[in-house]
């Protein structure tokens, strides 16, 4: 079986890598995830996108949300709100859990990438998921005049900014996590995951050894269009997209990676635009990218995995 490299946001990611993880022995897949959006909250070092993975294929996550864990209780932020607190961005009592074993951890002098692969083994999940960098990068949401860390943007103004930049701060000092580098020079193929291209994938290719060791790779690399008939099925994608001079569209996805990748993955309801991606020098499949069941997920893995 061949060494495969996933780049990961959240939500559409975990759902995909949930297939992937059902076909590929799990010594062979090793997943990077998006830190961009990490930020501390009650003291805590809090990591959206590395939990919603590791929630998802642990069999946790709570997938009518696309957040957090199933079943979730909130009675702490229930009464941090009656303390005064603010309680906009939503974490229940048992991924309070995740976040306070992090901290302690964190604080204990291990690296985040140490932490993610403990925290992993506790939730019996079995395929490598790891940081982008062990260090601090930022994701701040430029809207005109005003600058908005990542959550506030995402989650307490619920997207309503308009984005007229993206900064990634202090991802051209910051180093990959121990082993990605390896791993992608050595990988016969890297998945770029149906995530926001923006907000998920570029923090990633922002730190430069990734995205040297991604030119320099001989690996085939095939990205999933998270943008089905000018529509995101969750985020904002399509919005920043647009904002940011982009075309919301499998098209426009295909444009912003064509740098780097061999291959698309198009929904079939943008069969329309093979022909036009093509003329990029782009290989493209088309098939249903839409991921509501785990056999849904599976079948787009296998897809994925194809050779072309």
């Amino acid at each position: 079986m061949k060494n495969v490299v996933a780049l990961a946001g959240g939500v559409g990611a975990a759902k995909l890598l949930r297939g992937l993880a059902r076909i590929i022995p799990h010594e062979n897949l090793l997943i990077i995830g998006n830190t961009g959006d990490d930020f501390e909250l009650y003291g805590l070092h809090i990591s959206p996108d590395l939990d919603t993975v590791m929630y998802t294929l642990a069999g946790i996550a709570d997938e009518a949300k696309g957040w957090g864990i199933k079943n979730d209780t909130y009675h702490t932020l229930h009464m941090l709100g009656k303390m005064g607190y603010e309680t906009w961005f939503k974490i229940g009592d048992r991924d309070l859990a995740t976040h306070i074993a992090r901290t302690k951890m964190l604080n204990e002098g291990k690296t985040l990438s140490q932490t993610t692969r403990k925290l992993c083994k506790m939730h019996n999940v079995k395929p490598t998921l790891t940081p982008m960098t062990n260090q601090p990068v930022k994701t701040k949401i430029i809207s005109n005049k005003q600058t908005l860390n990542f959550q506030e943007y995402f989650v307490k103004n619920q997207t309503r900014n308009t984005v007229t930049n993206v900064l990634y701060e202090n991802a051209e000092n910051a180093q990959p996590a121990p082993h990605i580098i390896q791993a992608l020079l050595q990988a016969e193929q890297i998945i770029i995951c149906p995530s926001n291209p923006i907000l998920s994938i570029a923090p990633i290719l922002a730190i430069p050894k990734i995205h040297e060791a991604i030119q320099k790779t001989e690996a085939h690399i095939t990205a999933i269009s998270p943008i089905i008939a000018g529509k995101t099925l969750k985020g904002p994608a399509d919005k920043i997209m647009t904002s940011m001079g982009h075309e919301a569209s499998a098209q426009g996805v295909a444009e912003y990676y064509k740098h780097i990748i061999d291959e698309i993955i198009i929904d079939n309801l943008d069969a329309h635009q093979k022909s036009n991606i093509e003329k990029l020098g782009i290989h493209v499949k088309t098939t249903n990218t839409i991921m509501t069941t785990l056999e849904d997920s599976t079948q787009l893995a296998k897809t994925t995995l194809k050779k072309p």
